[in-house]
């Protein structure tokens, strides 16, 4: 059966589901770090200005977990990435190498934090949640100042600006590049083949990131339960020991919410450029409360990799195959895969939830977030329907509907965007537009 647009009617469906959420006084819960992003402005001459004076190879090569000691090492990693057009995230190691990439780009801040901007999003469009960060700087805290949008304070939910630390901010660089940009290495010219991001983090914080005990206890021994809990924020973490302790901490809150509310959704976002035996870790404790894991194209490929395996993207056979192993591998009732193209969700009935409305509306804030480079109202995501959606996504979407299977399987095209004017916290953006399913309904 061919797809059915449905953008519209989940978007006009919002106001009546933001009442009916704020009478019940339901919200859901996202955790658990923040930071404060700086955006480098892309310059195509000033990033190759910067492959001039210091790329000392002709071949750059990087691996996940490279450190940036020098400018050097932040240009060989930067080429190697781009080139093949890939994300990544890299700790910087050395103050002077932030002082010169503030000197040398132009620079903008937002917020940083998979909880932090899905909240943000959120919130944006109308709707309360309650969130556990780890930077509470001023500047977080600012741009966390929509109506609706809690943390914790003395047992009782605040509005975020009075959690505020009046401490300096955690700095993420965050470097995007365009699809068809040339960058020059050595005597090559390479052109880009997609628009991506790479992150550099001169950050201590993160790697132990400091967990709230108030807001723990709100939630594990108060009456009220999250609709969902999205956790995130782990990829900084890259100590064994320390992962243990936070999740040792973290799965006895999962627990006692499943106990008073086994409706409640836990949503796990990981990351492509996630430690992979720390990702193991996380869901070796955390996996037995963990409804949902959402991927994109690039962790799905990195998750294979490590099993010797790879899938064809543009195979509907191979995609879902590689989804029903990583389902067995995880222990999880579904999976989300989110993609440029289109969202898609494999596994067992979620509760009964209407999980393709959470697609389309994880799709729609995405998109309008890429396409004006802020989180949208529900006014700016209207205006969004006026992109076409994407011909590959229905392509696979025609393809996957002809597949057997004894699992649910919901897959919804994305409005496909070619030039995307922001490609930061999209993944984060669409976490929470998925949550909106889980806010009413179900069995």
């Amino acid at each position: 059966m061919a797809y059915t647009d449905t953008y519209r009617e989940c978007i006009e469906r919002i106001p009546d589901l933001i009442h009916e959420v704020k009478s019940k006084n339901k919200s859901p819960m996202f955790g658990f770090t923040s930071n404060l992003d700086v955006i480098l402005k892309w310059d195509e001459k000033k990033y190759n200005a910067i492959l001039k004076e210091f790329l000392d190879c002709t071949e750059p090569k990087a691996d996940v977990g490279d450190l940036v000691y020098k400018m050097q090492d932040f240009a060989r990693i930067t080429a190697a990435y781009m080139a093949r057009g890939l994300g990544g995230s890299f700790f910087i190691m050395d103050l002077a190498v932030c002082e010169y990439l503030r000197s040398h780009f132009d620079t903008e801040f937002y917020l940083g934090g998979t909880c932090a901007q899905g909240a943000a999003a959120f919130g944006r469009i109308g709707f309360p949640v309650n969130i556990h960060i780890s930077d509470r700087c001023k500047e977080v805290c600012d741009l966390l100042s929509e109506d609706g949008i809690t943390s914790v304070k003395d047992g009782r939910k605040v509005p975020v600006a009075e959690i505020c630390s009046g401490e300096p901010p955690i700095y993420h660089f965050i470097l995007q590049f365009n699809r068809g940009d040339i960058i020059r290495i050595g005597d090559k010219e390479v052109v880009i083949p997609e628009s991506n991001r790479l992150i550099f983090c001169y950050d201590q914080m993160q790697k132990d990131f400091p967990i709230d005990d108030g807001f723990f206890s709100y939630w594990e021994n108060g009456t009220e339960c999250p609709t969902s809990v999205s956790i995130s924020g782990f990829d900084a973490i890259l100590d064994a020991d320390i992962m243990d302790r936070h999740t040792d901490r973290i799965a006895p809150l999962l627990r006692k919410i499943k106990e008073r509310s086994p409706k409640t959704v836990i949503y796990f976002e990981g990351a492509f450029y996630m430690n992979a035996e720390m990702k193991d870790r996380i869901l070796d404790t955390l996996g037995q409360y963990t409804d949902i894991i959402g991927m994109n194209e690039e962790e799905l490929k990195a998750l294979l990799e490590r099993k010797k395996l790879s899938v064809d993207l543009d195979s509907a056979d191979e995609i879902m195959k590689a989804l029903e192993m990583l389902l067995k591998l995880y222990r999880t009732k579904g999976i989300v895969l989110h993609t440029k193209d289109y969202s898609l969700y494999y596994g067992d009935d979620c509760n009964g939830y209407d999980i393709k409305s959470g697609l389309t509306m994880g799709n729609i804030l995405s998109t309008t977030r890429a396409r004006i480079s802020h989180y949208g109202n529900l006014e700016e995501c209207r205006e969004t329907l006026g992109l076409e959606l994407s011909k590959r996504g229905l392509a696979l979407a025609d393809a996957i509907e002809r597949i057997e299977t004894k699992r649910r399987v919901e897959i919804v095209p994305s409005r496909y965007l070619s030039h995307p004017a922001c490609t930061i916290g999209l993944g984060d953006t669409f976490v929470a537009g998925v949550q909106t399913c889980f806010l009413t309904g179900g069995e």
